[in-house]
């Protein structure tokens, strides 16, 4: 199911252009919508809103245009916005079922949903306490808890781990996986962190300069790599030499083999899986090589980051 279509949009904020004439699709599951700071993130979130309109072309969010239908287009997703600016006076509690009213949820739905969506993100037993006297990452985990607990299609979410050290990075990259796997939302996740696209989407749109330079499944953007990457626990000099009729490199633990007679990929992993088990090694990793998020990036965008 396409969530979002765009062709030819463009957009601008007075004699500054931020999108060109932008052709794009976000279908469902997890989208990751990759750029440097400026290259039009934030503001192609506001125009699927339905804050503000392309100046041309055509946005289509859920089958809805949001520059005519914002309200219903805001009623069927959720937002988490990249700022930090949340009552600080407030519980928790308090502001996701006042966000969960406004998206039509009865007083006493919003009120058992804003329960249900706290601990989902972790958050059921600080549930009343002030925003205030929470950290950064509690904070983040509001963001999400009022973005989904009217049970949205699609959530957007802008740079959901600014602010956040390594581990709460991985936890808020784990948690908003879990929440579209389990709850069936999709997100459209904007990040300048290549890292985290990789290894959180299924999907990516690409924007430098105000153009979707690429767009795609993410396996399809990084096909191309040559060869077979093992990685074993010990044992990696004598793989190379069970393997010496390949080109082996060998960095450490980790090899990438690639055939010189031209075998094919499925070929070459069999025999390679098949040397594992005959030196009896201890297999910690096996795959078809991939080229890397950052060097699509980099490649489309012409090296900028």
């Amino acid at each position: 199911m396409t969530m979002i279509s765009g062709t030819g949009v463009t957009k601008a904020w007075g004699l500054t252009p931020v999108l060109g004439g932008v052709d794009f699709q976000v279908d469902e599951g997890i989208t990751g919508l990759l750029g440097s700071n400026g290259a039009g993130k934030t503001t192609l979130m506001g125009m699927i809103l339905g804050l503000h309109p392309p100046d041309s072309g055509d946005l289509d969010v859920l089958g809805l245009s949001p520059a005519d239908a914002g309200p219903e287009v805001r009623a069927r997703i959720g937002y988490s916005p990249e700022h930090h600016t949340l009552p600080p006076d407030v519980s928790a509690h308090d502001l996701v079922r006042h966000v969960a009213e406004i998206h039509g949820l009865p007083r006493r739905a919003a009120t058992n949903r804003s329960s249900d969506a706290l601990w989902q993100v972790g958050l059921g037993e600080e549930r009343y306490r002030p925003i205030g006297t929470m950290s950064t990452g509690q904070r983040q985990r509001v963001k999400l808890a009022q973005a989904i607990a009217h049970d949205p299609l699609l959530v957007l979410a802008d740079e959901p781990t600014d602010g956040l050290d390594p581990v709460q990075r991985d936890a808020m990259l784990e948690l908003i996986r879990r929440v579209s796997d389990e709850y069936g939302i999709s997100v459209l996740l904007s990040s300048h962190l290549l890292e985290e696209v990789e290894r959180t989407c299924d999907a990516a749109v690409i924007l430098a300069e105000g153009q979707v330079v690429a767009q795609g499944r993410l396996d399809d953007l990084q096909a191309g790599g040559v060869g077979i990457i093992v990685v074993v626990d010990d044992g990696a000099e004598a793989l190379a030499a069970r393997l010496a009729r390949y080109d082996v490199d060998v960095d450490g633990s980790r090899l990438r083999v690639s055939a010189r007679d031209g075998a094919d990929d499925e070929t070459l992993l069999d025999e390679v899986r098949d040397a594992v088990a005959e030196l009896r090694l201890p297999l910690r990793q096996l795959k078809a090589n991939r080229i890397s998020l950052e060097e699509v990036f980099l490649d489309m965008s012409g090296g900028a980051r």
